[in-house]
């Protein structure tokens, strides 16, 4: 009986030395410079689509302003890797701020 008991104290207090896992967290819009060297004025939207993706946050109040951002780290202490951002005038790509 002693021995049962003994072996369930064990199962139970090797559960309290567990530690959760914490995973890489990789989140938003991987840009590097290559695709950015594509970037050109006055491209199009569309154009930036296909080169970029869709953006990471159009902002409804400014919707000439796209921004790509990239985070990257462990979960709960993720940091800003890249921060692109594109300003649009008429619909047409105007400038390009955040390129490394």
């Amino acid at each position: 009986m002693r021995i049962i008991l003994l072996i369930i104290l064990c199962i139970f207090l090797n559960g309290c030395f567990l530690v959760p896992h914490k995973i890489d967290v990789r989140q938003g819009n991987f840009v590097d410079n290559e695709m950015v060297s594509l970037l050109k004025l006055n491209m199009t939207r569309a154009q930036v689509i296909y080169i970029l993706g869709t953006p990471l946050v159009a902002d409804p109040f400014h919707p000439d302003r796209w921004d790509y951002i990239y985070l990257e780290g462990e979960a709960g202490s993720t940091e800003k890797k890249r921060d692109l951002t594109l300003i649009f005038k008429n619909d047409k790509l105007s400038r390009i701020q955040g390129q490394d």
